[in-house]
């Protein structure tokens, strides 16, 4: 089925949805932050790579991305109902990402769904979201659990574990510390450009998962989706998991830890979900 749509049609729509969640976000700046989940700081040594190179190697990627699935009738066209479905989302959850990410102020979030079988989303340094239609259709998620999959991966962008990732691969394999910066950092730009390719398959530590399930619970709760629904989704990701070996796990470990850790952590954001749903 092609998904070709009339290209100035897909772009005032997607205009519009980046206008919405960008004045949603602006409004959200003035709003009580309380009831967060408890995280670590980032990785210091993320400074190291400079975020606006690596934002927009990543915009350049996901345009990539963009273009070859649309080549291929694979990119979901405006009035799609999948598509739609996501960004009512989106703009639920990204009014609550400036507490996380100052830097969020001046990304252009974006929403696009691609037509895959693969059981696998993501979100790129700079706010670039993308589902693939696997993920939905095989796992049949309902909003709360697909609200848990977009804040999860919106929650490694604003925590900016690519770019810490990056930095200890690269600083450890150069011999470079924080004392570094003192030394001028043009090969490490450089290196955040050229690594902008690989951003689909970084591999983030364990740590970097526990922070982005925490933050993106704590997302979708103040998106007023219903928390519980993050155990019924890994619980849904093991399931079909087998030995099939999911893009999505390959990147994404899952196990009884993780849903502990959730578990553990659903009663600290239940007021927060109950105030923004009783918010409408």
């Amino acid at each position: 089925m092609c998904w070709m749509c009339d290209a100035r049609a897909a772009l005032s729509g997607r205009r519009g949805f980046l206008r919405a969640a960008t004045a949603a976000a602006g409004a959200s700046a003035l709003a009580p932050v309380w009831g967060q989940v408890q995280v670590g700081q980032p990785s210091a040594l993320r400074s190291l790579v400079p975020a606006a190179q690596l934002e927009s190697a990543a915009s350049q990627q996901y345009a990539q991305l963009l273009a070859e699935a649309r080549a291929k009738g694979a990119l979901a066209p405006e009035g799609h109902p999948q598509l739609r479905r996501l960004r009512a989302i989106a703009q639920r959850l990204v009014p609550h990402a400036l507490p996380w990410n100052e830097r969020a102020r001046q990304w252009r979030w974006e929403v696009n769904l691609i037509g895959s079988k693969q059981i696998n989303a993501f979100c790129m340094p700079g706010g670039k979201i993308a589902f693939f239609t696997g993920i939905l259709d095989q796992l049949q998620l309902n909003d709360d659990e697909a609200a848990m999959v977009m804040g999860h991966e919106m929650a490694h962008a604003l925590r900016e574990h690519a770019r810490s990732r990056i930095a200890k691969t690269q600083a450890t394999g150069l011999g470079l510390s924080l004392g570094a910066q003192l030394l001028g950092l043009g090969d490490l730009g450089r290196l955040a450009a050229d690594l902008g390719t690989q951003l689909l398959s970084l591999k983030f530590s364990r740590e970097d998962e526990t922070e982005a399930d925490l933050v993106g619970l704590e997302l979708a709760a103040r998106g007023a989706y219903d928390p519980r629904a993050s155990v019924a989704l890994w619980q849904k990701m093991a399931q079909v998991a087998g030995g099939n070996g999911l893009e999505f796990l390959s990147t994404h470990p899952s196990g009884p830890s993780r849903i502990r850790d959730l578990e553990a952590n659903i009663p600290k954001v239940e007021a927060l979900y109950e105030q923004a749903r009783r918010a409408g």
